[in-house]
């Protein structure tokens, strides 16, 4: 081989080298999300739950590693709304998320209620009347969103907590009178309890604008579009090819 040649081999095997270096960069996402059963939890050391098992067969799908962790809610929410290609889910799109960030697509259903005691025979008619009371929630969590959005206040008929389990905690023992949680977690987190959702939790108030979009996948404005698109182009394929609902039907 001439010298040039020589040279000009080289030169192409540490271009190569290069390029699958970034490749494999690329192909290993961070994804961040929170303790919310039966979503999102850790049992024995390890991610699983509904939302976990459909980001892991998204990503299957889109050839790319996910580095899983499990933070509290606040921090996964400003790690990725503000980090380059960091996921995030389970997160609900509401309108004061929508240009926070890059929506993926829906991973999960929701039906978000305002629970109490039934022994307290609390119903409500118009939001406005739980003011009135004491409602625990989640610090970052889209019911805490929502709720100071439509006038609530922490400290003052809000408490706020970083795991959701702490709340159902606190309405059994009548530390707080309301507590806003999507229906399949309050039931999860009551039979792990050992009780009887049906007989343990009331619906005082369907929160209708929280219940109609369901959950999501989503990235930081940071990320690049060809990114957001490949992963929205697997959640599609997943839920074409059945994928998705044989999930549904094992956690739902």
């Amino acid at each position: 081989m001439t010298r040039p040649w020589r040279k000009l081999f080289f030169l192409t095997l540490l271009a190569m080298s290069a390029a699958l270096v970034n490749l494999a960069r690329a192909e290993t996402l961070q994804v961040v999300t929170e303790e919310f059963p039966p979503y999102n939890y850790t049992e024995q050391g390890r991610l699983t739950g509904f939302s976990t098992e459909v980001v892991r067969a998204v990503l299957q799908e889109a050839n790319i590693h996910g580095n899983f962790q499990s933070q509290p809610w606040a921090r996964a929410y400003e790690t990725a709304q503000h980090a380059d290609s960091v996921l995030i889910y389970s997160i609900a799109r509401t309108p004061q998320r929508e240009s926070l960030f890059k929506w993926v697509g829906m991973i999960a259903p929701t039906d978000f209620y305002l629970y109490s005691l039934p022994q307290r025979q609390l119903h409500f008619t118009q939001l406005a009347q739980a003011k009135s009371y004491q409602t625990a929630t989640v610090n970052e969590d889209v019911g805490e969103q929502f709720l100071i959005s439509k006038g609530f206040q922490k400290g003052k008929n809000l408490q706020s907590s970083v795991r959701y389990e702490l709340n159902y905690d606190k309405l059994k023992q009548g530390r707080v009178d309301l507590w806003i949680m999507t229906e399949l977690v309050a039931a999860h987190l009551a039979r792990q309890a050992g009780d009887d959702p049906a007989k343990s939790l009331a619906r005082s108030y369907a929160i209708r604008e929280l219940s109609s979009d369901g959950l999501y996948m989503a990235f930081g404005p940071k990320t690049p579009d060809a990114l957001v698109e490949r992963l929205r182009k697997a959640l599609v394929k997943i839920k074409d090819n059945g994928s998705y609902d044989a999930l549904k039907k094992k956690w739902l």
